[in-house]
């Protein structure tokens, strides 16, 4: 075990923002608070037989990547914030950290490696969060209502009172939020409050366990007036949220460089940061290369996200979601940008794809896959079944581009494409949506390689059964 007076050389950074350091059994150990070249004093919190997990206690020769954290909640004490990781590395580092775990997790667990590594795509990275679920928390003993993320690594509510990730008028908010919630006499019955911010919308989505009384539905309506907000009521599941008071403006983000608008309810998925999203779409459709003539299929689609900006370039686009409720949003969204003509929309369960399902839709030149962190494993490995089988009835696509919030599972399905579908890896590269985080998110292209040697059924299986069930890989990523 680390001893307390051992200093530990830093060698690199993990996923979790944690240094990671040898003591001097050679034990690997993560240290939370430590940045690569620094030495320093740690106390072990977890030790096993191959590993420990420390806190910093001392460091010397600190790190010029290290910067004073932009939020004052931010830190390794009890009670402190866990909503960000990496406030105190400098920012362009953070986004040098996440293309070496793309780069590494492509590398380790598929044997991929990308034939160039394109620029990441960055932005702001304060006031940048337009979605987030905010716990709330009415501690009685103190006489008081707390409203934010978790402390870190604990189930308690953070006692903030500003967050800088969040868009300043939300920041500004929360002190007013913790005041009206005291206020209520439903306190203690309302977990969260959802946010989701639009073009010029704020609206903040309300869970609450039993019906608002009359006083408290009209401090909620004099909190709106105050704070040019919406409230959205949630009194059970996500199917349930509804406008407080009907008529306001419509909650919407904009793909300016594709004139449309796309209309969403605040419990849908849209991305976290509008203003990257916006930059993904234009990098991702310039790299899928669609001609006027091009067939595509935008698996997991959405609400259109890509669907309908390639619908402006391409002959047709077919998007394929999980829910027929999510479907008919999308139709809505196609129908009010005027696209109806140009695309069509199937519900399916992405995550259970034979061969024959992919035929079934038709081909399609381009690809646009867009999973979420599960990754697209039944629909990569029908693919390689399809290309496996040497089909002569169907033509695979020409290009993939596979975009990704979880590196581990790309890799995987990359491997799939790569070693057995006969594509080759020709770019990837990192997006840095969440600032300050630990998350991921990342785009990679396939090429279809003409010249590629196909395995065999057995090859297939083979990769299959070694990469394991669809999560594996992911919850293993996670856990070191």
């Amino acid at each position: 075990m680390t001893q307390a007076d051992e200093w530990l050389k830093v060698e690199s950074l993990d996923l979790d923002a944690q240094g990671v350091a040898r003591n001097n059994e050679g034990k690997v150990v993560f240290i939370e608070g430590a940045l690569p070249g620094e030495e320093a004093q740690v106390t072990v919190g977890r030790s096993k037989n191959s590993w420990e997990q420390a806190v910093v206690r001392e460091i010397r020769r600190e790190s010029s990547q290290r910067v004073r954290p932009g939020c004052p909640h931010f830190g390794l004490h009890q009670g402190a914030c866990g909503g960000c990781k990496m406030q105190h590395l400098d920012a362009a580092a953070q986004v040098a950290v996440k293309q070496r775990v793309l780069e590494t997790n492509l590398q380790h667990l598929s044997k991929v490696r990308p034939e160039r590594m394109m620029r990441p795509i960055e932005g702001p990275t304060w006031g940048y969060r337009y979605r987030a679920r905010l716990s709330v928390r009415h501690v009685a003993r103190k006489g008081t209502v707390l409203v934010g993320f978790h402390e870190r690594k604990s189930r308690y509510v953070a006692d903030i009172q500003t967050c800088p990730v969040l868009p300043p008028k939300v920041s500004a908010m929360l002190m007013p939020l913790r005041a009206l919630i005291g206020d209520m006499q439903a306190r203690d019955r309302l977990p969260q409050i959802e946010l989701a911010v639009g073009e010029g919308v704020t609206a903040l989505v309300l869970r609450h366990l039993e019906p608002l009384c009359a006083d408290d539905v009209q401090r909620l309506r004099d909190f709106a007036a105050r704070h040019d907000v919406q409230w959205w009521l949630q009194p059970k599941g996500p199917d349930t949220v509804h406008l407080l008071d009907a008529g306001g403006p419509t909650l919407e983000y904009r793909l300016r460089e594709f004139d449309l608008r796309m209309p969403f309810k605040p419990t849908d998925f849209t991305q976290v940061n509008h203003q990257i999203n916006e930059v993904l779409v234009g990098r991702a459709l310039r790299l899928l290369q669609v001609q006027p003539s091009d067939q595509v299929i935008d698996w997991f689609c959405g609400l259109g996200n890509f669907t309908l900006p390639l619908a402006r370039q391409a002959a047709s686009v077919l998007g394929i979601e999980g829910s027929e409720a999510l479907v008919q949003r999308s139709r809505e969204n196609a129908q009010a940008n005027g696209l109806s003509a140009k695309t069509r929309f199937a519900a399916r369960n992405l995550f259970e794809l034979a061969p024959e399902d992919i035929v079934a839709y038709g081909p399609a030149n381009r690809w646009l896959v867009d999973p979420p962190r599960e990754g697209a494993f039944a629909l990569v490995k029908a693919l390689a079944g399809l290309r496996v089988q040497r089909r002569t009835d169907w033509q695979p696509p020409q290009r993939i581009v596979y975009v990704s919030c979880n590196p581990a599972t790309l890799a995987r399905d990359a491997g799939l494409l790569v070693h057995v579908a006969g594509y080759r890896c020709s770019q990837a590269g990192v997006v840095n949506m969440f600032p300050h985080t630990a998350h991921v998110e990342s785009m990679a292209v396939f090429d279809l390689d003409e010249e590629a040697v196909l395995p065999d059924a057995q090859a297939l299986a083979g990769w299959t059964d070694a990469v394991g069930a669809p999560g594996v890989v992911g919850a293993a990523d996670e856990a070191a």
